[in-house]
Parts: C-alpha cells; structure tokens; sequence
C-alpha cells in the first residue's frame, strides 16, 4: 500500500586545551589516545625499532607500549617525555593535528568508527586495526562507514540536512530561473483533457481533473491529523477533509495530490526527495490553477502598460497572494526576461521561504542556507508589519550592498502567526511595475551589524546590563525531523485511516 500525503575531513587533534573550573583549577589535558598510538608507531617503525627496543629505550614493558600504540592506554607525562625523546620528537610532534601517512589515517578512522555508538549498535565483530590489514580492506572499511553515516543522516532528516536540502534545491531552481517546461506541458495537457476553456479553475474542474485519471473524491472528517490529503492508489480515491480544518485552498489541495500521481513520484528515498516532490507538487498545482499561456499573456499586457502588480494576477485567476507570488517567480524572468527575488517572513523576522535570481544578498548561513536566517529590519518584508493599510501592497525602495532593489509586499495571518509575501526586483525593472512611484526607501548595510542587529546607542546606554530576556525555546529547531519516508506524517493512523475506509 502507497500513499501520498502532505503535512572529511577527520578531525584528528590530539591534544585538546585544558578546561577550567569555577575555581581556576584546571584538568588533565586530554589526549587522543588513537591518534597518539598510530604516531608512536609509525615513529617506531621509520626508526626500525622494535617493541623491545622502545621498551628498553624508555624502560617500559614492551606490551605497556603494544597498549599505547593501539590507543588503549594514555600515557602520562612523563612516559610522553620518555618516548619523543626516543624517537627523535618533541612532544609537539607525537600530538601534532595531522596523521603521519594515509594509512595512519584510514587506521585512526576505523578505530574511532568501532568504538563508536553506531558501530556498536550494529552487533558486529571489531576488526583488529594491524600491519596485516591491506590498505584495500583499510579503504573499503572506511568507506562503507562513510556511506553507512551518510545514508542514517539522510534518513534522520536533521536541520542540517534540511537546510542542506533546501539548498541544493534552491540552486536548481535558480540555475532554471524556476521554470520546468516539463511540468508546465503536463499540466497543459491535462487542462486539454478535461475541455478547460479559460478563467479562474473551478472547483468543478479540479474534480474533472482526478475524475480523468480515474480517481473518486472521498470527502471524510477523520482524515489523519497530519496529513492534507491521502490517496488510496488500491482503490482509486482521494481522501479530503470537509469543512474548514485547513488553511490551504481546497483546489490546490487536490491537485497536489494528483501531481504525485501524474509527476510519477515513488516513496521519497530521503528528505531530499521528499522536499523536491512537494516543490514539483506545487508547482504542477500552480500550473493547473494558473495555465502558462493565459498567465504569460495577462503578465505581458500589464507589462506593456507598465502595470505589473501581483494582486492583479490574484484576482485574475482568484487565488492566494502567495500562489500568484509564486507563480509570477515561475514565469518573470523566462516570459518578461525580470530576474526576482520571493519572501515568506514570519512577523519574527525569520526566513520561511525564499528564491531568487537577482542577486539580492540574502542572509545565509555557513552552508548557504536561507530558511531561518533573520532578514533586515531595513527590507519591505519586515517593514510592511508596521504599515497601518493592509489592504493594499506596500511597496518600497531598498538600498543595499548588491545595489537597490524595488519591492512590494502584503501581510497574511495564519494559524502559526503573521507572515509577509513579497516580491522584489532589481531597480532597473522597476519601469513595468505599478507602485514604482512610491516614496518609500530604506537602506540596508546587513550583514554589517551596525544595520540593525545592534541596539541604538540611547536604548543600549540605557538597558545594557540590565535586561535579561527569557528566550523562547525553539527546540524543534535541535532535533531531527520526525522520522519516515514522509516526516511528520504517522503512517500506523493512514494505514488504519485506509484500512477503515476501503470497508465502506
């Protein structure tokens, strides 16, 4: 049963800096007994010494030092002194960062990976780490752990691999400048299908829409908590929920749902793949909703008038802000030839979508991860929660360090709070849009702090010292994403939802 549904670098320092108590004693600096022990023998063996001979050297039981070398006993001070001096080396040199040879290194690596929780918990024999292991096994060992590693991490769907997704996917989506002929030709063919004439998509004509691929609608009030929509692909139905439990066009919804089944989508693999699908859903719901012909010619007369504006194109197709937001970003720059730039900004200041293609210096972190960076005070998206009219667009001039940028935005409220959607367009572009005229401008100097992450001089002269906010905890943003091929998502209730339901 399928268903569909939405809701080294080794680090081989040695010698670690002491830490300190309150009372200023400090510990026992720590060594890195593995790393240690290949160096002593590697140095050992370039001097052709033996066990023996080391042992008699630093006046130590040769199977005291087989210990040290295989990383199994630290060695004190004294024996350290013992045994530089031995082998020609400072201590320095017996601690240093890096691995004597690649071998050393495969050795180290494999010795850390078997007294490590994950290889524990697998319930396999240790390999004893010797001269006799061949550098072929050493690799192939390292290397199945390497993937072992990387395959759990996807799987977990951490933050960091979150943020890692989303911006690999992100960077496709600007090197297409988010536009998918592939996709825009499925949803074409479908509308021709179904004989649609033109207008805003009905919902009569969505229904058209699955009722051609061979799907009944199921309207139900238990559909599972976190799911949008489940789709039986036994028995050929869509699930939906009735009423107003959710926040989402019911249209869109839909359509969504059928896009996995006409995209052809298996089980996500892992976050990654989950994420790409949803996008691809999306966009082939936007494609049905906002056809690219129609769209294209209603974007270039409001072009040609100089009156490009994104809540015309809402109301033309009557959809949300957001879809016509969205759609515009699809169809601007390979249509019109403008590069933009999209937000979805919670009222916190904090990044919840993002795209762009005209070089506005997003705030990113190390791994050029957009979503949940904190964007200027300075910028429309975070200046248009303090605009008294909600009614209409607030636009805006930006100054910034990758040049000024023109953008319009509104706010929205949902059930996790108020965002703001907005559009922006490098200045030169400005000339074809409605509410280019405005007064409004602000400069922004982010990343520099003095921008706006720094208090004003007055208030911190006045408060410095003497605040001390309790910070709400965002702990979701610690843990990994909830596990299974679709997060968030308890399979056991959308098994024994279908299960339920097939019976009637």
């Amino acid at each position: 049963m399928h268903f569909f549904s939405y809701p080294q670098e080794m680090a081989t320092t040695s010698w670690q800096r002491p830490s300190k108590h309150d009372d200023g004693a400090s510990t026992e600096p720590e060594v890195d007994v593995i790393s240690l022990g290949r160096r002593v023998r590697h140095l050992r063996k370039a001097q052709g010494m033996t066990l023996d001979d080391l042992g008699a050297a630093v006046g130590a039981a040769p199977s005291q030092l087989s210990l040290i070398e295989n990383g199994k006993r630290e060695p004190k001070l004294g024996m350290l002194q013992a045994l530089g001096k031995a082998l020609g080396v400072g201590i320095d040199q017996l601690l240093g960062a890096e691995p004597p040879s690649r071998r050393a290194a495969l050795e180290i690596e494999l010795e850390r990976y078997q007294r490590g929780p994950l290889y524990e918990s697998l319930g396999l024999p240790k390999v004893r780490v010797s001269s006799r292991l061949s550098m072929d096994v050493l690799e192939s060992l390292v290397g199945l752990q390497h993937e072992l590693e990387r395959r759990l991490d996807e799987q977990a769907a951490t933050p960091e691999e979150a943020r890692r997704a989303n911006t690999e996917l992100r960077a496709e989506m600007r090197s297409r400048n988010n536009h998918y002929e592939d996709i825009e030709a499925q949803a074409q063919e479908l509308l021709k299908a179904v004989g649609f004439k033109g207008g805003p998509l009905s919902h009569h004509v969505a229904a058209d829409i699955a009722e051609h691929l061979g799907f009944s609608l199921q309207y139900v009030s238990d559909l599972p908590h976190s799911t949008r929509s489940v789709t039986d692909l036994k028995n050929s139905r869509i699930y939906l929920t009735q009423g107003h439990r959710s926040e989402h066009d019911p249209r869109s919804v839909l359509l969504q749902a059928v896009g996995h089944y006409v995209l052809g989508h298996q089980t996500p693999t892992d976050y990654a793949d989950f994420l790409r699908q949803r996008v691809y859903t999306n966009y082939f719901a936007a494609a049905l909703l906002m056809p690219e012909h129609a769209t294209v010619d209603f974007l270039q007369k409001a072009k040609a008038s100089k009156e490009l504006a994104i809540e015309d194109l809402r109301d033309a197709f009557s959809v949300s802000y957001e879809t016509a937001a969205h759609r515009f970003t699809n169809l601007a720059t390979h249509h019109l030839g403008i590069p933009c730039h999209f937000q979805k900004v919670h009222v916190s200041g904090i990044i919840h979508k993002a795209y762009e293609n005209d070089g506005v210096n997003f705030p990113a972190d190390h791994t050029g991860a957009i979503e949940g960076q904190p964007v200027c005070r300075n910028w429309t998206s975070r200046a248009v929660f303090d605009v008294p009219d909600k009614f209409r667009a607030f636009n805006q001039y930006t100054d910034t360090k990758a040049g000024t940028f023109w953008c319009t935005a509104i706010t929205e409220r949902h059930s996790s709070g108020e965002y703001s959607l907005s559009i922006g367009i490098p200045y030169k572009e400005v000339k074809w849009f409605r509410g280019r005229d405005t007064t409004e401008r602000s400069v922004s100097n982010c990343p520099d702090e003095s921008c706006c992450r720094r208090p004003p001089a007055d208030l911190a002269a006045q408060w410095a010292g003497n605040a001390w906010p309790s910070a709400r905890a965002n702990s979701h943003l610690l843990a990994a994403l909830p596990p299974g091929a679709f997060p968030g998502v308890d399979e056991t209730e959308v098994y024994s939802f279908l299960q339920a339901h097939a019976k009637l």
